[in-house]
């Protein structure tokens, strides 16, 4: 592959890093497909960087939602609030961009734990909670990433 195609590639996986830590994008399915489009193009061996890459992610997708039930579980948060905090973050985002979803998830968990407790203090640590569960599932979906990342660039420019 040119130089020009592997930047190309390299530009998508950068943006995929981007859309793991501000979720406007979907991050690993961008990565993925930039990584598969770059085997595609190289051939031979390149198929087993991407399959390595693609293990990489499936790995941290199935991980960071594990670890993310399991916190919630141990904080009595049902997923309803993640739900909820999820989709008037969506809507946040719109409102006033990028933070938005930020605020806007806080404030959906506080909402959705608020009806559910009916309890101003016992909401604020659920909504806590949710956004904790939050925080750790990007920075797992991002470590599991940057690992295919670095898969990648071991294949592409190494080898």
């Amino acid at each position: 592959m040119p130089l020009w195609g592997e930047l190309l590639v390299a530009a998508v996986v950068l943006v995929g890093l981007i859309g793991i830590v501000v979720p406007i994008l979907p991050g690993t399915l961008l990565i993925a497909v930039a990584l598969f489009v770059w085997a595609l193009v190289v051939g031979g061996w390149a198929w087993s960087v991407f399959a390595v890459g693609l293990l990489a992610l499936a790995v941290g997708e199935v991980v960071k939602y594990l670890v993310a039930g399991r916190s919630l579980r141990s904080d009595g948060i049902p997923n309803r609030t993640v739900m909820v905090g999820g989709l008037v973050g969506i809507v946040g985002f719109f409102v006033i961009p990028v933070i938005g979803l930020l605020l806007g998830f806080v404030v959906g968990a506080l909402a959705s734990e608020l009806v559910r407790t009916r309890s101003a203090e016992q909401a604020w640590r659920g909504a806590v909670a949710a956004l904790k569960a939050a925080v750790k599932t990007i920075g797992i979906e991002l470590l599991f990433a940057l690992v295919a990342t670095a898969i990648w660039i071991g294949g592409a420019f190494v080898w």
